[in-house]
């Protein structure tokens, strides 16, 4: 198995395409340490904190095994038709012969994973004694008695243990034999079943977790240990954002897919980072990238919620939609101990932090002058969650420069209402942040922007 992986990995390097297609943010990296793991044939350890995308980047290696393989039909563990490792397949196969049932195995069969609790047991995942054959008259040293676990289940497969430190002490031993010797022991059979088939873990490094531990022979049997990280690039981040949140509402033809454009998407990744690095936060626990996920897709239903509200026709997320991601959040960050009650004021700071520095990257160098000049002269706008599109354009009306605004922003997107409204109202919201425009907050959340 693991030579199979070898060779479609080989062939992928040698084609130039990706190795593991969707990661993103470790090409660099994590990747080269992976293939190089890969390409020897270890089991191998990945260590990170939560949200790191280690168990995508697992399941990913499934996609290295060949689509179909053929194993001996109604097999519990995969055997090889010219092989067999288990007694019902080799006496099969001796009366038989080329006459032995095959079936065809996919490759997304061939991947088992455990999320690793207290409470796994050793017949979890190697097998225990089944009672039910006990019962039906074989005798209790007949392997045939055996239950399987999810391990020899996964034989010619990958098989994942999730939060690895998490499994106990007593049953983390069972897994020696698997990686060691490539065989299973069940209550003290006189049983050798070689397997063939790769086995990953993912665990948090030691230092940030007070659960457990992986045992030190566990350890030593792993072939190599990778450390993932978090996006180092903010355009990975950004990738990563658009690649896994959900912004398709199905059914499509209930109401069209909101819009979440690319500046406040920037505006995201950017609180992301800054909630990560912020000395309120545990750094201990990281902040995974579902924060930020979780954050577009609040935005998105914000957007559809005034949609529906305000009759709009296409949902199209702007800046007062940015609010709703605080409370939302909340729940997906450790904070020290000495920030207890100031939550929600730590990541509003944080978040017009990120909005104002997505301001100056996009927009530094546009001369916003002429909108300001209206606000100078006395005009308000009054914007907000149920605040329609049309509605914010009539208020501010055309001006010079907004056509730069828009190419800056969203290039195109001047014929579509929604689009353009999202890009007036971060210019406004861009001017406040940067002491030009005054800005005052009214009930039902509702916004003023004025002069002062």
């Amino acid at each position: 198995m693991k030579t199979e992986i070898r060779a479609n990995l080989i062939s992928r390097l040698a084609a130039g395409e990706r190795s593991l297609p969707g990661i993103v943010g470790f090409d660099e990296t994590v990747l080269p340490e992976v293939e190089r793991a890969l390409l020897a044939g270890h089991d191998l350890v990945l260590l990170g904190e939560r949200g790191q995308g280690k168990t995508r980047l697992i399941r990913t290696m499934a996609g290295l095994l060949d689509e179909w393989l053929p194993v001996v039909d109604g097999c519990e563990i995969n055997d090889d038709p010219q092989a067999p490792v288990c007694r019902r397949c080799q006496t099969l196969v001796a009366e038989r012969g080329d006459g032995t049932p095959v079936s065809w195995l996919h490759r997304s069969r061939r991947y088992g994973e455990k999320l690793a609790t207290p409470d796994t047991s050793v017949g979890d995942l190697i097998g225990d004694i089944d009672p039910i054959k006990v019962a039906e008259g074989r005798t209790l040293g007949d392997p045939d008695t055996v239950h399987y676990g999810l391990i020899p289940r996964t034989n010619r497969g990958i098989f994942s243990v999730n939060e690895l430190p998490d499994l106990a002490e007593r049953i983390q031993v069972a897994l020696l034999n698997v990686l060691e010797e490539r065989d299973i022991q069940i209550r003290g059979y006189t049983l050798r079943l070689p397997l063939d088939l790769m086995l990953v873990a993912s665990a948090n490094p030691e230092d940030y977790t007070s659960r457990g531990r992986i045992i030190t022979p566990l350890k030593d049997r792993f072939g190599a240990e990778v450390r993932t990280h978090y996006p180092m690039e903010l355009a990975d981040e950004v990738a990563l954002i658009r690649q896994e949140a959900q912004l398709v509402w199905p059914p499509e033809t209930v109401h069209p897919a909101p819009a979440v454009p690319d500046h406040l998407v920037e505006v995201i990744a950017r609180f992301t980072r800054a909630v990560r690095d912020s000395p309120a936060v545990d750094q201990r626990s990281g902040v995974s990238a579902r924060f930020a996920i979780a954050a577009v897709e609040t935005l998105a239903a914000s957007a559809v919620r005034r949609a529906a509200l305000a009759g709009e026709r296409l949902p199209v997320a702007r800046v007062c939609d940015l609010p709703a991601v605080v409370p939302a959040s909340r729940g997906k960050v450790e904070f020290d101990d000495a920030d207890e009650g100031r939550e929600l004021e730590v990541l509003e700071h944080l978040l017009r932090r990120a909005t104002a520095d997505t301001f100056r990257a996009r927009l530094g160098g546009v001369d916003l002058a002429p909108l300001q000049r209206r606000f100078d002269e006395g005009a308000t706008v009054e914007t907000g969650d149920l605040v329609p599109a049309d509605d914010l354009l009539r208020q501010v009306g055309p001006f010079a420069g907004l056509s730069a605004v828009l190419a800056r922003l969203e290039p195109g997107g001047g014929e579509h209402p929604g689009l353009a409204a999202a890009a007036v109202e971060f210019a406004l919201e861009g001017l406040h942040l940067s002491r030009r425009l005054s800005r005052e907050d009214r009930e039902g959340g509702r916004t003023m922007y004025g002069g002062g």
